[in-house]
């Protein structure tokens, strides 16, 4: 990776600010396009990366940024499920047409490989765990079907321009720099924040919802195994999870005190992983546990 120069689309975001670090400490120039949306938190910012305040829609911007790159992280997105159920169109035009905006910018760029961050909420509800990636999907929300519809971008891209692309399919990503107001680990984040200010817990109906904690660190570890892997390059979808299920009711006792309920909201009752195809294909499997994490956290944030 040393001087070769690649792209991290939302760089300044949650997942992909730890992506840009892991980058940079492996030599790599690295750029990132974001257009801080969701806030410009210096503990999201490397000084060593390049960054680009560009919308991921304006593909002319994005040619030029990406001229001379070898690779391209794909991560920029409008994230929040209820977000696009409020504002679906403002969230087609950003996950939909931006994605393919980004594929078009470099395919013309001339990109090897780009990395598209796609998530467990293709699946929706499903009887049979753990989901495997062949599965019929049945999005359940504006973003499942943008980040699904991204996945067929992706593979169109392979198959018709010829550009090497690879979409992971996140499922609830928790760790440092989390924002308890985003969606990522949204639960563990919450938990801990309001631990933190010595509030209860509040979950939501019985807690008996099943969720697949993913750790950042892991997370970051697939990319860069989608990024160098010969096995890969044709539009995979490979799931990155743990392939466990963990309810909520699980994470208040892994963080402690008391807790409190209200109503129960309309989302899926059971997620977890089938990661087969992750190790079989990239050689990754995940290696950090959710106690272990969320034990981090806890004495990171001197609960």
């Amino acid at each position: 990776m040393r001087n070769k120069k690649i792209v991290v689309t939302g760089g300044a975001g949650f997942i992909g600010s730890h992506i840009v670090d892991e980058l940079i400490e492996r030599g790599a120039d690295v750029h990132v396009v974001d257009n801080f949306a969701g806030g410009k938190r210096k503990d999201r910012i490397n000084k060593q990366a390049k960054y680009h305040e560009c919308d991921i829609r304006d593909q002319k911007s994005l040619s030029k940024i990406m001229r001379g790159a070898k690779y391209v992280f794909h991560k920029a997105a409008l994230p929040r499920v209820e977000y696009t159920i409020e504002h679906p169109v403002e969230s087609f035009e950003v996950n939909v047409q931006g994605t393919v905006a980004v594929l078009r910018a470099a395919y013309t760029a001339g990109v090897k490989r780009l990395v598209f961050a796609s998530s467990a909420a293709v699946y929706g509800d499903q009887e049979s765990m753990p989901l495997k990636e062949g599965v019929p999907v049945s999005p359940k929300s504006p973003y499942g079907l943008q980040k699904y519809t991204g996945e067929l971008a992706c593979k169109l891209w392979s198959e018709l321009y010829k550009m090497e692309c690879i979409s992971l399919r996140y499922f609830n990503v928790y760790g440092s720099r989390f924002d308890p107001t985003g969606p990522y680990g949204l639960v563990v984040a919450r938990f801990l924040t309001l631990r933190k200010d010595n509030m209860p817990l509040t979950i939501v109906g019985d807690g008996k919802n099943t969720r697949d904690y993913v750790n950042v660190r892991d997370v970051v570890r697939a990319n860069m195994l989608a990024m160098e892997s010969k096995k890969v390059g044709h539009g995979e979808v490979i799931n990155i999870g743990t392939g466990r299920e963990v309810s909520a009711n699980q994470i208040a006792e892994m963080i402690g005190g008391p807790v409190t309920h209200v109503a129960r909201r309309i989302e899926p009752k059971r997620a977890c992983a089938d990661v087969s195809k992750a190790k079989s294909l990239l050689g990754w499997e995940p290696a950090i546990a959710l106690e272990d994490g969320i034990l981090e956290l806890k004495q990171s944030m001197k609960i």
